[in-house]
């Protein structure tokens, strides 16, 4: 198929420029868009190596250029929308105030970035990870509590990696803490900064720590989710946005601690193999999330069980955390989900329903084995009683009973038991040895 985007793009351009020289900057704007759209794709199917070369190098004008009337065209809306005017025929403005503008927007953009209402989760709802909440402990909340104990060379962590396996609790951790801490926290992920502009990345790296540091009292939390999407090792073929990305964050969290305030970099990954060395060295500890053990994985059923009606006794619990053993949180949540659903696949295969004295329909359980309930046949008369003189079911179908009668049977050890006779984990052991292997070099064990 023929390239048709580079050309297209290049005409583009061509009108844009004219635009742009005649002072109509907003329709430049526009257009300078559309060609940056257009070259996108033409790149992504171009062959020709050294046509894609110089097509990036004229990309790379077009987009700087596309910026400076991004931000004057938006300054001068602003200006009319306060009644300011403003010189319809200026390309710049004063550079302090394009600054000051570009900053509000910057931060802005991260203000949703910073949780205003606490998750509500405690230290007591994290089962297990003893290891991984005194080491957030002693970060987070001792300093704050405690100042006195942090004096002359004992200083609290900078930054602290969460790695394991996905579903692990690593995210969940986080919320504990900024439920815990008495800190403005900033959930962040690498969407949040990474921009399809030239330059607005690492500006939004910058503001993000700026924004912390003059926080309240200096007493601030970044948390960043898959940080090895932000910050993963360098390459040859790497863009040169990505590498200031990681230049600047390398840069502010070395100036972390002399805020003269306390800020923690908290990151968390289920990669850390893939991060960069220098973003590693920058996370002084590094604490592994592993996989629940059998106790854990027993208070995690009783956890998502809940106040649902169910038969399993302590013992049963304990036998759940020994058969689900190489699952985590995330696997036991949905194998919980699971058994929850299997009272209702037993109210839609019964063929029986007992009737109790509240007239709630539960599904028989004796159903076959009990020999003297009276068939339904098609020759029947309306109004026929099926109940069974002997085991007192009633023969129905599920779509007989009304709605609002129908009461769902108890869940049992049997269901998770059913549930579990298809694999539940979602993590395989050599992943779990590479997590033990990087573990033995670089971190250690927050079970």
């Amino acid at each position: 198929m023929e390239n048709s985007f580079i050309p297209q793009a290049i005409d583009i351009v061509g009108k844009a420029i004219e635009a742009d020289n005649e002072g109509e900057y907003e329709k430049a704007l526009g257009l300078y868009r559309d060609a940056l759209g257009r070259f996108t794709m033409g790149l992504k199917y171009e062959k020709n190596e050294a046509r894609k070369k110089l097509v990036l190098e004229r990309v790379e004008g077009y987009m700087k250029r596309a910026e400076e009337l991004r931000d004057y065209v938006a300054k001068q809306n602003e200006l009319e929308k306060n009644g300011g005017g403003g010189s319809a025929t200026a390309k710049k403005g004063d550079p302090e105030e394009d600054n000051n503008t570009e900053k509000t927007k910057l931060r802005g953009a991260l203000a949703s970035a910073i949780v205003s209402t606490k998750p509500n989760i405690k230290w007591e709802d994290v089962i297990g990870l003893e290891n991984a909440k005194d080491s957030l402990k002693e970060t987070v909340i001792l300093p704050t509590r405690f100042p006195q104990l942090f004096t002359g060379k004992r200083k609290p962590f900078k930054g602290i990696l969460l790695f394991g396996p996905p579903g692990t609790g690593k995210s969940y951790l986080a919320k504990a803490v900024a439920t815990e801490a008495d800190s403005t926290f900033f959930s962040v992920s690498s969407a949040d900064l990474i921009s399809k502009w030239q330059g607005e990345s690492e500006k939004m790296v910058r503001n993000l720590f700026e924004m912390a540091r003059e926080s309240e009292e200096g007493r601030a939390i970044i948390f960043i989710d898959e940080v090895d999407s932000l910050c993963g090792s360098r390459s040859e073929g790497e863009s040169d946005s990505m590498r200031r990305v990681k230049t600047e964050f390398l840069v502010q969290m070395d100036g972390v601690g002399n805020t003269g305030g306390q800020l923690l970099v908290l990151g968390a990954t289920n990669i850390p193999w893939e991060l960069d060395a220098a973003i590693r060295r920058r996370f002084e500890k590094r604490v592994y999330i592993p996989l629940p053990d059998a106790e854990s994985r027993s208070a995690m059923v009783k956890l998502n069980l809940g106040d649902t009606p169910n038969e399993l006794t302590e013992a049963d619990f304990d036998r759940t955390g020994e058969i689900t053993e190489g699952s985590s949180g995330a696997d036991i949540k949905i194998l919980v989900q699971e058994a929850l659903m299997q009272p209702l696949r037993r109210c839609q295969k019964a063929k029986q329903f007992v009737i109790d004295k509240d007239g709630w329909y539960i599904p028989s359980e004796k159903y076959p084995s009990c020999s003297s309930c009276p068939p339904k046949l098609s020759s029947d008369k309306k109004g026929t009683d099926y109940t069974c003189k002997r085991c007192g079911a009633v023969r129905m179908s599920l779509w007989d009973i009304p709605p609002e009668k129908l009461q769902a049977p108890m869940v049992l050890y049997d269901d998770f038991k059913t549930v579990m006779k298809s694999s539940v984990s979602s993590v395989s052991p050599d992943e779990l040895k590479r997590f033990e292997e990087w573990t033995k070099l670089f971190g250690q064990d927050g079970a």
